[in-house]
């Protein structure tokens, strides 16, 4: 009876086991799973970033210039007439306070005429020359602009709907497409004196340090207004976000298998002009690519190594198609088949089968113990009252 149970009981493990075992990836997450090999990983230039919860800011979008600070800007003229003899600068040269820049040939009598040194107000930027050699030059004419543009402004024409959600020191990220799309942080100091009655806006000035002399009045602008921060908020980079606005998804980098990509569903919040907000499909410290997201997209079966050879060599034993463990009596089948090919798994189906059979009859004979014990002991306890 003992033997029975025990013989049953490994038999049915066995048989509950050999499923989950077996069980390997559905044809979608195979379809939705990319292995590149190198060259590609290179050619398609990815790199990922991790996934992690930090400060989310509520953006508002708007354009405009970049402009020089008025205080910050200088003319350079004579206080006699003269004719110009000398230019030691020219527009777009850096010149500080007190070089000489032009030399003026006075009108006043002398065997030779005496010549006037002029020289630079203030460190800056020659923005504007408009003298010649012998040009005549007379004390309202100016000769040069100079601006120094270490530091600038950078208007934004906003609505006026949403001056109230804006302070002095509000942040700004802001763009410039002049410069291959670079990146400055500026701070709101004061709005324009008057709105534009047309379009219903305002200028608001940022200022942006400038140290590298890399903005240039009038380049175009493009503002990301902060108006509101929130903590411990998942975001990933917007460009990692691929597919339209009812099926939004990005790729995760396999944390066991080299070069390969899960394409994963996600539920998007709220966009700002770098990151959007996940609300669910990711956790922390998951690996989406950002750059080469968009060509990955693209990149079908074929376009490297399969599963099963991604598999085989990150574990060093040998799978099946669908990401399984090959078993042992799949390994016997394959061996013994004389070059005839098999459908993989049917040595291990058949195995099943056998053992739920088997199963099956060692419970019948279980029941059928259990039915003869329990006419044996009847019988005793019988032959026991007959003898009383």
């Amino acid at each position: 009876m003992k033997f029975f149970t025990a013989m049953a009981a490994a038999i049915l493990s066995s048989a509950i086991i050999s499923p989950a075992q077996e069980k390997g990836m559905s044809a979608e997450e195979i379809a939705n799973t990319i292995i590149l090999d190198d060259a590609k990983v290179r050619n398609l230039g990815i790199k990922v970033v991790e996934t992690n919860e930090a400060d989310f800011e509520t953006t508002v979008f708007s354009i405009g210039r970049i402009e020089e600070i008025p205080r910050q800007h200088s003319v350079l003229s004579s206080r006699i007439a003269g004719r110009v003899v000398e230019i030691n600068a020219v527009e777009g040269d850096t010149v500080s306070k007190g070089d000489v820049l032009v030399k003026v040939e006075s009108r006043q009598p002398g065997s030779p005429p005496p010549v006037i040194e002029l020289t630079s107000p203030q460190d800056g930027l020659v923005m504007l020359s408009h003298i010649r050699i012998g040009q005549p030059v007379e004390p309202a004419n100016e000769l040069m602009d100079i601006s120094d543009l270490s530091t600038v402004w950078a208007v934004a024409q906003v609505p006026e709907k949403i001056v109230s959600q804006l302070k002095t020191g509000t942040q700004a990220h802001i763009r410039i497409p002049a410069l291959g799309g670079t990146n400055f942080d500026g701070q709101l100091i004061r709005f324009d004196t008057q709105a534009s009655r047309q379009g219903g806006t305002i200028g608001a000035i940022f200022q942006i340090p400038n140290p590298e002399l890399k903005l240039r009045p009038g380049m175009r602008a493009e503002f990301s207004i902060v108006t509101s921060k929130r903590q411990n908020v998942m975001s990933v980079p917007r460009k990692a976000i691929q597919g339209d606005v009812a099926k939004r998804e990005v790729f995760i980098k396999h944390f066991e298998l080299e070069n390969t990509y899960v394409r994963t569903p996600v539920v998007v919040g709220e966009m700002n002009d770098q990151y959007a907000e996940i609300i669910n499909g990711l956790f922390p410290g998951d690996l989406v690519v950002t750059d080469g997201s968009y060509s990955l997209g693209f990149v079908g079966a074929g376009s490297g190594m399969s599963l099963k050879e991604a598999l085989d060599a990150a574990h060093g034993h040998e799978h099946n198609e669908d990401g399984t463990i090959v078993t042992e009596e799949q390994k016997a089948a394959r061996a013994g088949s004389d070059g005839h090919d098999h459908a993989e798994g049917s040595a291990s189906s058949s195995q099943l089968i056998f053992m739920r059979i088997a199963v099956g009859i060692l419970l019948v004979l279980l029941v059928a113990s259990g039915i003869k014990s329990s006419k044996d002991a009847k019988t005793i306890a019988q032959l026991s009252k007959t003898k009383n």
